[in-house]
C-alpha cells in the first residue's frame, strides 16, 4: 500500500515541493549520459585502445556496463526508498571524471527535510547498499571466473588492488591460492565489480549523512553524533597506520625505493577523505537529524545488523597498494 507524502514518514511541513516530471530529470540525465562516455572511454583504455577517439568509445562497453549498473542500482534503490517514503529527493547526479582509475566519482542523492521515523530512515540508508551489492556480488564472481591467474611481470613494480574480506573468498572460492610469484589479472567486468564494492563500503563509513551514518543513526539513535565526531579524527590515524605498515613491509622486504614510497601513501586515500568528512561536517554538521521515534521494528534492526557485517566484510585497509615485481 502506497502512501502520500503528507501521511508518509518524511516531516511534510519541512519538504519543499519535489520538482516532478522533464524538468527535474534534465541535468541528471545529461550527467548521466556524460558519466557513460567517461566510464567508456576509461573502459576502452582498459582493452587496449591507448587514446581512445568516438569510435572506440564501444570498445569500453564491458566495464561500463556492470560499473554503471551497480551505481545506477545503489542511487535509485536510495530514489525509490525515498518516495516510497514521501521524502523531498532528488533524482541521482552522476559525476563524470575521465582522467581517473574509474572515469566517475559516483553520483550523488539530495534530500530535504527531517525523516520523522527510524524504520524510514533505515529503509532510505540501507536500500542503496544493498540494491548495488544484489548487482555487484554476481558481477564479481562472473568478473572473478573469466579473470586470469598469471605470472607476474617481474621486470616491474605493479599497482595491486585493495583486499577485503569478502573480495578474499571470492578469490578464493573461484581461483583457489596463487602459485608463488602469480595473481589475478582483473577483466574490466571484474575491476567494475571491484569498483562496486570500493564504493559501498565507502558510503557504509557511519558518518553524518552517508548512507551508514542513516543506518547507524536508525540503529543506536543520537549516539550516532559521536560515533561521527570519533570517525573523523579516527581516519588520519588509519591513514598513518596503512602507510606505516605497508612502508615498514616494503622497506623491510628490500624493496625498490619507489615501491617503498608508493607504499608509503598507501593510507593518502584515507586521509583524503577524512578531510572530506570534516568539510561536510563543517558545511552540515556532524549532528544527524533526529527522528520523531526511537523505534526499529525487529526485521529492519535485522538489516541494520547486517549492513554492519556487510561494511567489515567490504573494508579494505589500503584501497591500492604497490608490489616490486623487479625483485
Amino acid at each position: 500500500m502506497s502512501e502520500s507524502p503528507e501521511s508518509a514518514d518524511a516531516d511534510a511541513s519541512e519538504l519543499p515541493a519535489p520538482k516532478r516530471g522533464v524538468a527535474a530529470w534534465r541535468l541528471p540525465i545529461v550527467l548521466f549520459l556524460l558519466t557513460v562516455i567517461s566510464t567508456l572511454w576509461v573502459g576502452a583504455q582498459m582493452n587496449g585502445v591507448e587514446a581512445p577517439g568516438i569510435a572506440d568509445l564501444w570498445r569500453g562497453w564491458n566495464f561500463s556496463l556492470p560499473l554503471m549498473a551497480i551505481l545506477l542500482a545503489h542511487e535509485m534503490g536510495h530514489y525509490v526508498a525515498g518516495r516510497i517514503h514521501g521524502v523531498a529527493v532528488s533524482p541521482p547526479h552522476f559525476i563524470p571524471l575521465p582522467f581517473s582509475l574509474l572515469g566517475t566519482m559516483g553520483a550523488v542523492i539530495s534530500m530535504s527535510g527531517r525523516i520523522r521515523s527510524r524504520d524510514a530512515l533505515l529503509d532510505v540508508g540501507a536500500s542503496g547498499p544493498i540494491a548495488g551489492m544484489v548487482l555487484a556480488l554476481p558481477l564479481l564472481i562472473y568478473g572473478v571466473h573469466e579473470s586470469p591467474v598469471e605470472p607476474l611481470d617481474m621486470s616491474q613494480p605493479i599497482l595491486l588492488e585493495g583486499h577485503s574480506l569478502l573480495y578474499e573468498a571470492v578469490l578464493f572460492a573461484l581461483k583457489g591460492p596463487f602459485p608463488p610469484g602469480h595473481d589475478i589479472t582483473l577483466t574490466p567486468t571484474a575491476l567494475a565489480a571491484w569498483a562496486g564494492l570500493f564504493v559501498t563500503m565507502l558510503n557504509l563509513l557511519p558518518f553524518g549523512q552517508l548512507d551508514g551514518g542513516h543506518i547507524s543513526y536508525a540503529l543506536v539513535g543520537p549516539r550516532q553524533d559521536r560515533i561521527s565526531r570519533r570517525m573523523v579524527r579516527l581516519l588520519p590515524l588509519l591513514a598513518l597506520g596503512v602507510s606505516a605498515f605497508y612502508g615498514l613491509r616494503s622497506y623491510l622486504a628490500g624493496e625498490h625505493a619507489s615501491v617503498i614510497e608508493g607504499n608509503a601513501y598507501a593510507g593518502v586515500p584515507w586521509l583524503v577523505w577524512g578531510v572530506l568528512l570534516l568539510l561536510m561536517a563543517r558545511y552540515s554538521g556532524y549532528e544527524h537529524p533526529p527522528t520523531d521515534d526511537d523505534t526499529l521494528s525487529p526485521g529492519r534492526r535485522a538489516v541494520a545488523i547486517g549492513c554492519v557485517v556487510l561494511f567489515a566484510l567490504l573494508f579494505m585497509p589500503a584501497m591500492l597498494r604497490s608490489f616490486d615485481g623487479s625483485q
